[in-house]
């Protein structure tokens, strides 16, 4: 398996605008949150990018993609079907090949020097299958996310063979069919915001797509689901961090990651050091 085409996907009403936001990244230089995404993806290996929006939307995206604006190919979706509606309107762009999806409101902060998208593209083509990015969560957030139950792969710490999907389960559900062992008590794997898919998962989002008609909804997180009984899938437990940059205060949040693992640590620090202490003793002269 080589991966070599990327989906993102931004067409959401409340996602459309967010990877037109700046933000300094961890070099030092000012980026739109698609551009860093973009680079994520080229990080991995990947040499076609598909961008999901809005109809009328590519033009400002193409605006904030920089020196990427040519390695990309804009799809329309046309009505707001949700998630794996929006997916699958890549199809013609993925063709046969398998591919890496991320989502166009979540930034990632790395660990290590390698990537999040390509150590999960690594995994992908190693073991010649589907791999969905994982992390531990505790279970008040599981109404944000889609969630995987499973076994761990032998001779592997983070690697799980996929065995059920439910796309944002209540703490009850979880508990009963997600538990997986070794994971803190109340924790669950929940979706990281990336996917290595191949392009079975299209044709099972087409006829779940064909069967919900008008009402829409599809998620990606149903697809799995069927995925995983038909072929392999396994989830990756990443250790490093996600944001979300369309939840309250999620674009400072994303921005103080990136500050503060690149390279003007330093100087960031010491700006949020001087403005706790010009806080305090304001607070003391009250």
């Amino acid at each position: 398996m080589k991966i070599t085409k990327a989906v993102i996907t931004a067409a959401g009403r409340k996602q459309r605008t967010l990877p037109l936001q700046t933000l300094i990244d961890r070099d030092s230089a000012e980026k739109s949150v698609l551009g860093i995404i973009v680079e994520e993806t080229l990080r991995a290996g990947v040499e076609e990018i598909c961008v999901v929006v809005r109809p009328g939307d590519e033009a400002a995206y193409a605006a904030v993609a920089g020196d990427h604006a040519g390695r990309l190919h804009f799809v329309q979706q046309q009505d707001s079907l949700g998630y794996g509606h929006a997916i699958y309107c890549a199809k013609e762009f993925v063709g046969g090949d398998p591919f890496l999806h991320l989502v166009g409101d979540h930034l990632y902060v790395s660990r290590t020097e390698k990537g999040c998208a390509q150590q999960l593209v690594d995994v992908a083509q190693a073991e010649n299958c589907a791999v969905s990015a994982v992390q531990a969560t505790r279970e008040s957030m599981l109404p944000y996310y889609g969630a995987v139950g499973g076994s761990r792969v032998p001779g592997r710490a983070d690697l799980y063979r996929v065995e059920t999907v439910i796309e944002k389960p209540t703490p009850t559900t979880a508990e009963q069919r997600l538990i997986v062992s070794g994971l803190r008590a109340g924790h669950y794997l929940c979706f990281f915001g990336m996917h290595v898919l191949t392009p079975t998962v299209l044709d099972i989002l087409g006829r779940q797509i064909e069967a919900a008609g008008a009402a829409g909804g599809v998620t990606l997180s149903s697809a799995l689901a069927e995925l995983a009984q038909r072929e392999q899938v396994l989830a990756l437990e990443k250790q490093d961090w996600r944001y979300d940059v369309g939840v309250k205060y999620g674009l400072l949040t994303a921005q103080l990651a990136l500050a503060l693992n690149g390279q003007d640590r330093d100087e960031v620090l010491s700006r949020l050091l001087e403005l706790l202490a010009v806080r305090e003793l304001g607070a003391g002269g009250r």
